[in-house]
């Protein structure tokens, strides 16, 4: 066919069912972005509402009916009274300490199990992935009681590294499983190549596969954090003194005035707001590898 011919067939008007077809297919892609949308609205107006009302005055806050853009008059006022609010600032460090020892724990821990999961096939494998699934599945309530028995009689009640044990518990199951992803989409022969070129199974997992794993591992790490930072119960019921910031603004939150409750919400946003938009790009790597 000559280029005139093919341009001619291109020029060539559509058929009925070509048009259906491409109608049908803007349609659906219209529907898809509608959705996503609305979506993206559900979880984002909440978030802009607090945070509005985070960075308004004490008086402001207070102020009916609301503008549509609450931002035209920044005040860090509502910021200073939450923060300066008495038990708030000891609480944030404890949240941060217990956060950053479930980090480390779960990572240490998650690391060769998910390794184990993605490379070797034993007896038990699934039975030992189906397990931990099942604890994942658990009310925090079935954990949490039994272990602040148990720390009441070893003498370890009100420990900010007992909440960190406990939030180990809870966060381990989900960090084994995305690293074991994680592991999963570095290609095998990569580390057979090394083994072949002389490298030990040590120095091949070392030098090999966790560098290329470092990223979906950081992702999962960081991950860790949030998931300790915002959890509350277990720390409700494992602390009295050594409360973290989220168990600290429940505890007070039915006294509390609407500026505290506002400020204390973005202000426990943060940690999974600067989250999101530093990892995301891991994620959906991690996203599209697990869903090959």
């Amino acid at each position: 066919m000559t280029v005139k011919a093919k341009r001619a067939s291109i020029d060539q008007p559509m058929s009925a069912i070509q048009r259906r077809a491409l109608r049908r297919r803007r349609i659906n892609r219209g529907i898809n972005y509608l959705i996503g949308i609305l979506i993206a609205l559900w979880i984002i107006l909440p978030i802009y509402l607090i945070a509005s009302l985070a960075f308004s005055s004490v008086e402001g806050v207070r102020d009916f009916p609301k503008t549509i853009f609450p931002f035209t008059d920044i005040s860090l006022e509502t910021f200073k009274f939450f923060i300066n609010t008495t038990g708030i600032v000891d609480s944030t460090i404890n949240s941060v300490i217990v956060a950053m020892m479930t980090l480390v724990l779960s990572t240490l821990i998650a690391a060769p199990a998910g390794y184990a999961l993605s490379r070797y096939i034993f007896p038990g494998r699934d039975l030992f992935r189906l397990g931990i699934l099942a604890v994942r599945a658990f009310p925090i309530v079935i954990l949490a009681v039994p272990l602040a028995v148990m720390f009441i009689n070893l003498n370890i009640f009100d420990e900010v590294y007992t909440v960190a044990l406990m939030h180990t518990a809870l966060t381990l199951p989900t960090t084994v499983l995305v690293i074991a992803s994680v592991f999963a989409s570095v290609p095998r022969e990569l580390e057979e190549a090394a083994i072949v070129f002389g490298a030990t199974p040590l120095r091949a997992f070392l030098s090999v596969v966790m560098p290329l794993a470092l990223p979906g591992i950081a992702a999962s790490a960081i991950f860790t954090f949030v998931m300790s930072w915002n959890e509350v119960f277990a720390a409700t019921i494992l602390t009295l003194r050594n409360r973290t910031l989220p168990a600290q603004v429940l505890s007070v939150l039915d006294t509390s005035p609407e500026p505290f409750q506002f400020a204390g919400g973005f202000f426990m946003l943060i940690p999974s707001l600067i989250f999101i938009f530093f990892i995301r790009r891991y994620l959906f790597n991690m996203w599209g590898q697990v869903s090959k």
